[in-house]
């Protein structure tokens, strides 16, 4: 992976080597020629590697005026070839670009189509967190709904904590509440994976100053992928991977397209994705009594005679993928183009949940004689269309725009009984659907002024958003919630009370339905000036209004001082706020398990308040960060930042509250056979103090070919500041607000560091990259009654991936990898922490490394 720190001022190139840069224009200022108004000319600047003893080529487009810039947006992207170097310059104006606003205060990491293509990965998500060492995203989020969608962690923090965009507009959110423990516990993110591979330019991970310059909830920071737009050519990719051990076989084809669209520079690319990926299985052996005792008290003979492979709740499911997306843009007149970007993606996941004995008193053993399995299953629906009109009007550039994006999922338990409707009961069930929904009509503009009491322009970017976000959960047919009565039918326990609903995931009931909305309204203004030929500054604040919540203003300072053209430290100051989703306030989940039954309770019902809940407040951050930016010597790059990051009434999960008075309350309330609830709060301030260090060499060794070497360090440590009053209600029940698990699940489920190591090589046809990565220590609680006493320190791994390519002609080209080349395993779970699953997780589930062994891919690739 090639990390690079953009931008970089018009006083300081900054050299950049990239393995393989496809279809990149970078915009440098000659200060020496300006046009009639004053502005400066543009020239596009990209230099290759040329043969031995030839000089590199060089590609300059001039762009002019206020036309120019319009034109610039016309013109099709230079081809860059492989091994490129490019000179970086001060960027386009934000207003005009789909890429992030590379504020040279701002840190941001870049990788592109070819890195993110040769990692063999299916999706961006897990892409991004083998190339960037700042980003957690283990390939298994935990149990239940956490296994549906991957989210990714940044700097340490929630997932939530990241803004996700696409050609610089905000991404919609997922409607999947990830209500179980792990990394993504209480998150409900937007979703990268749903955008195919083949049509991405390149992804951009911007740090520090996010919040203001972004969006206020862009506490971590936040992502752009930036789609391809192209006005011909294309590519297909066909790729098979699996684990060595034999399973999860997959398949994965993408590809994509572009057309020119009219004579003046318009175009559309289009892409397409389709993969089909089998269950993979880790679990232990079941442990626990299948059968009950013979009426003599004897041991029932199948006890002896039966397997125990029946556990398969630790692994990932079969998930079936079809995305599509178009970007395109066509000009309307020589200052004004008019643009469009959409994508839409089906998803089908199946996991397994945990085996039911036939000795369970959920178990219907007329229709399960020895057991059975449970299916959780999900289909998904998701879309978003982006369409605007942009240009420059009277010197200053605007950009005014609408996107609407939607995700429906809706849930199934298949394999499964209802046992309080008996032998009437149904084997699989519609469980009900989670929607969101984000509709958002936004205007920007900038321009740039001349003081005389600056050094350079002033430039003045400022704008504002209408955003209508919708949460609605709809409930599922009857007897996937309902209680019909019935009691246990056979068995010791004839006649006991059995738990209602789905056996593994109970539907949503009218009762707990909802449809909630909320309206927004974003003011921003942003400001880059120069006090001194070497010394930058910008200042941010964003104004919002949240229609449930509340008012609030955040805002950014920052600044960066060039020494020399090699040498530049840059500083900021960060405020920013995140409100809770809608979501994360009225989802409900229902969850069973062998011995009991977990609800997620919305933090408004009648049951949360019961237990000291109660609306959500939003999180508001402080952040400080100091980096610099070095160039020491030709083809060295490096930067290193060190940062820390407050949080003011942290959103997580409670603990989980059990035992009779709980449940007494529970039953009140008609939420009956229910043993363990949680809900999202607010229970305490804490702070990540952290840094990460990158740095990348390129050598041309001529006969020997040329070699890549790159250094990625990311350390982060999140600890609890203050904690916030437990609410008098949980007092009066001998209730813990927020136990060791919980903590644990907030603080100490993701690495505190990860480093990585890489070299490329490329000679003629041959390309050959390796990757040491390694992945710092974490904490595992199998459940939380093993709280006190049954804590799995998973140690540090070292990963290695390695991927061997070759260009058969011009056209095809061929690759082999592997992740994980040497097969390494976390440690098992201790055998207490086994038992407590019956023998499910036998792995810390959330290894940042995953626990499913050594993966290989092969990948064939045709350019069109």
């Amino acid at each position: 992976m090639v990390v690079r720190a953009f931008p970089v001022r018009r006083y300081l190139s900054v050299l950049t080597v990239v393995s393989v840069l496809p279809y990149s224009v970078f915009a440098a200022e000659d200060p020496a020629r300006k046009n009639e108004a004053g502005s400066k000319v543009r020239t596009t600047v990209t230099h290759r590697h040329a043969p031995a003893g030839q000089k590199p080529v060089r590609n300059a487009a001039p762009r002019t005026g206020r036309a120019g810039r319009i034109s610039a947006l016309r013109q099709p992207p230079v081809q860059s070839a492989p091994e490129s170097i490019s000179v970086l310059g001060r960027q386009e104006d934000p207003v005009l670009s789909p890429s992030t606003r590379r504020h040279s205060t701002v840190n941001v990491q870049v990788v592109n189509a070819e890195e993110i293509v040769r990692t063999g990965q299916s999706n961006a998500m897990a892409a991004l967190e083998q190339l960037i060492p700042s980003v957690s995203s283990p390939s298994f989020s935990g149990v239940g709904s956490n296994r549906f969608i991957r989210t990714m962690q940044l700097r340490n923090l929630s997932a939530d904590h990241t803004l996700i965009l696409v050609n610089g507009k905000r991404r919609h959110l997922t409607a999947n509440f990830n209500a179980n423990a792990g990394p993504n516990s209480g998150t409900e993110p937007a979703d990268l994976s749903l955008i195919p591979l083949s049509a991405i330019d390149h992804i951009e991970v911007i740090t520090e100053g996010a919040s203001a310059l972004y969006g206020q909830d862009a506490i971590a920071g936040a992502v752009n992928i930036v789609l391809k737009h192209n006005t011909s050519g294309g590519s297909l990719n066909f790729v098979d991977s699996g684990y060595y051990k034999g399973d999860g076989v997959g398949v994965n084809g993408y590809g994509d397209y572009a057309f020119k669209l009219g004579k003046n520079g318009g175009y559309l690319d289009l892409a397409a994705q389709v993969s089909n990926q089998l269950p993979t299985n880790r679990s232990g052996l079941y442990t626990g009594s299948m059968y009950f005792p013979l009426a003599d008290g004897s041991v029932d003979p199948r006890q002896t005679k039966a397997g125990r492979d029946y556990n398969r709740l630790e692994g990932l499911g079969h998930t079936t993928m079809e995305t599509v997306s178009a970007n395109g843009a066509i000009p309307l007149t020589d200052h004004i183009r008019a643009y469009m970007t959409s994508t839409y993606g089906h998803r089908t996941v199946e996991n397994q949940v945990t085996f039911r004995n036939q000795s369970n008193n959920n178990t219907v053993r007329a229709l399960y004689p020895d057991g059975f399995i449970p299916l959780m299953g999900m289909t998904e629906n998701d879309f978003q269309v982006n369409g605007g009109v942009q240009g420059t009007t009277a010197g200053w550039n605007w950009d005014s725009y609408v996107t609407y994006g939607r995700d429906y999922e809706s849930y199934t338990t298949l394999n499964s009984d209802n046992p309080t409707f008996g032998l009437a009961s149904k084997r699989n069930f519609y469980d009900g659907a989670d929607i969101a929904t984000q509709l958002v009509a936004g205007f920007k503009t900038s321009h740039n002024f001349h003081p005389s009491f600056l050094s350079g322009p002033l430039l003045l970017e400022l704008g504002g958003e209408y955003r209508h976000d919708t949460f609605q959960l709809t409930a599922g047919e009857y007897q996937s919630w309902a209680d019909g009565g019935v009691t246990v039918l056979d068995g010791p326990n004839t006649g006991a009370r059995a738990t209602p609903g789905a056996s593994g995931h109970i539907g949503a009931s009218p009762d707990t339905a909802s449809n909630t909305a909320r309206d927004v309204f974003d003011g921003h203004v942003n400001l880059s000036f120069h006090i001194l030929p070497k010394w930058e500054w910008t200042l941010g604040g964003h104004a919002v209004s949240y229609s449930n919540l509340t008012t609030t203003e955040t805002g950014s300072i920052g600044t960066r001082y060039d020494f020399n053209k090699r040498w530049a430290i840059r500083a900021n100051i960060n405020t920013g706020y995140r409100p809770p989703t809608l979501g994360q306030e009225n989802y409900f989940y229902t969850s069973t398990f062998p011995t009991y039954t977990f609800a997620q309770l919305p933090t408004t019902s009648a049951a949360a308040k019961a237990l000291g809940g109660g609306n959500l407040k939003g999180e508001y951050s402080r952040s400080y960060s100091i980096g610099i930016d070095a160039h020491p010597v030709e083809n060295f790059t490096l930067t290193a930042n060190l940062y820390r990051i407050a949080i003011n009434d942290r959103m997580a999960n409670s603990t989980q509250f059990g035992g009779t008075s709980v449940e007494n309350i529970l039953n009140n309330l008609g939420l009956n056979g229910i043993r363990y609830v949680q809900y999202y709060t607010n229970p305490v301030d804490t702070v990540t103090n952290g840094g990460d260090v990158n740095a990348s060499y390129a050598v041309d060794l001529h006969d020997f070919g040329h070699w890549l070497f790159s250094i990625g360090v990311n350390f982060a440590d999140t600890e609890i500041s203050h904690f916030n009053q437990t609410p008098s209600a949980l007092v009066a029940l001998n209730q813990t607000y927020f136990d060791g698990y919980a903590r644990n699940t907030l603080l100490h489920s993701a690495p505190k560091n990860r480093e990585t190591l890489g070299i490329t090589w490329n000679l003629k046809k041959w390309t050959v990259a390796f990757e040491e990565q390694r992945y710092g220590e974490l904490t595992f609680i199998a459940n939380p009654s093993l709280a006190s006493k049954d804590w799995t320190v998973v140690k540090p791994g070292f990963i290695s991936n390695l991927t061997v390519g070759y260009d058969i002609n011009p056209r095809w080209s061929v690759s082999i990898g592997a992740q994980n080349l040497f097969n390494k395993y976390p440690a098992q779970v201790s055998k207490t922490a086994q038992a407590s699953s019956s023998g499910a997780f036998k792995y810390p589930y959330y290894s940042a490394y995953g626990f499913m062994g050594g993966y290989y891919f092969a990948r064939v690739e045709l350019h069109l």
